[in-house]
């Protein structure tokens, strides 16, 4: 067993799968600084571990993740580049072994992006899924906006993108971010089950193939976080993302009526 460096993000090895565990499920399992390092580092250590071949992504039975814990955020020295956001972000693009997602509740936010980069996506008939950054007055990260489109056409991207509604486990199927909706009570397991499969087939074979299918997107996708984040940090502090955090704090309706 691989000992977790942060309780809110437990990791354990058990037949050449490691399952990142986020643990915060009184908080909706809301990210914070202390919980990216955490999944790097993990992330780290599988893929410098031979005896991991799969990596395996879940959460709570009641929450994947509501995204990032909006206060600890807002913390972030977002002058910097190289920050703990933008590090897990990449070693999650550019992983090189299978990663399987088993979700459950709500996935909101990095809570869905995340699963964009995922090899294999499994959901609960009751996980509701959202992209809410327009919403808050930032744009979207983590390649959404290079790789929604690329999913499932642009038309449907930009619903869900522009308008930021939630959405259901089924739409995420018929829109090619997850592969199947499976009973809440029978997600994880059957995640688990997919990447025990892939743990058992010739490692090397399953590297060079995602390599391979990934070969022609991945300048795209490493450029497409950087040039996100480049708009993204900036529209943190303009009167738009001001508003709608000010509201979202003081629970209350945004006013937008005044911005051009």
């Amino acid at each position: 067993m691989t000992q977790p460096q942060n309780p809110l993000v437990l990791t354990d090895v058990k037949d050449r799968v490691m399952t990142i565990r986020l643990n915060r499920a009184d908080k909706k399992n809301a990210l914070t600084q202390d919980m990216y390092v955490a999944m790097k580092e993990a992330l780290d250590d599988a893929a410098s571990n031979a005896e991991v071949r799969v990596v395996l992504f879940t959460g709570a039975p009641s929450a994947f993740s509501s995204g990032n814990d909006l206060q600890d955020f807002l913390k972030l020295d977002h002058k910097i580049g190289d920050n703990p956001v933008a590090r897990f972000m990449n070693t999650l693009a550019t992983f090189a072994k299978p990663v399987v997602a088993a979700v459950n509740g709500p996935a909101i936010g990095i809570g869905a992006t995340l699963l964009l980069h995922c090899d294999l996506v499994y959901v609960g008939s009751s996980a509701r899924l959202q992209f809410p950054f327009v919403n808050i007055g930032i744009c979207a990260e983590f390649a959404s906006t290079f790789l929604m489109p690329r999913f499932m056409g642009h038309v449907k991207a930009a619903e869900l993108l522009l308008l930021g509604e939630p959405f259901s486990a089924q739409v995420a199927v018929d829109g090619g971010i997850a592969n199947a909706v499976l009973a809440d009570d029978q997600v994880e397991a059957h995640a688990l089950e997919r990447a025990l499969k892939l743990a058992g087939q010739p490692p090397n074979a399953l590297r060079v193939t995602k390599m391979l299918m990934k070969r022609w997107s991945d300048k795209e996708v490493t450029d497409a976080i950087k040039l996100e984040a480049d708009h993204f940090i900036p529209m943190l502090r303009m009167p738009e993302a001001v508003e709608a955090m000010t509201a979202f704090i003081s629970k209350r309706k945004p006013d937008f009526s005044k911005f051009q």
